[in-house]
């Protein structure tokens, strides 16, 4: 399953690297691609949808609906 997250704040490269970490803790296999410029998310991962974005969530990141 691919998904697409708009993550508003992330602002640098560390962000996508907190976010990454973050994703693999739920989905040790999931494939995540940060787009700094746009500012999202991709993430091919099994997990639930709402697994990944709670995830992104505890690192202190907002998700917005794209």
């Amino acid at each position: 399953m691919a998904l697409k997250l708009h993550v508003p704040s992330i602002v640098c490269s560390g962000c996508g690297d907190t976010i990454a970490q973050a994703i693999k803790t739920v989905e040790p296999e999931a494939s995540i691609n940060v787009d700094l410029a746009a500012k999202t998310v991709t993430v091919e991962a099994a997990a639930s949808e709402e697994s990944i974005k709670q995830a992104v969530v505890a690192t202190g990141h907002t998700v917005l609906e794209a």
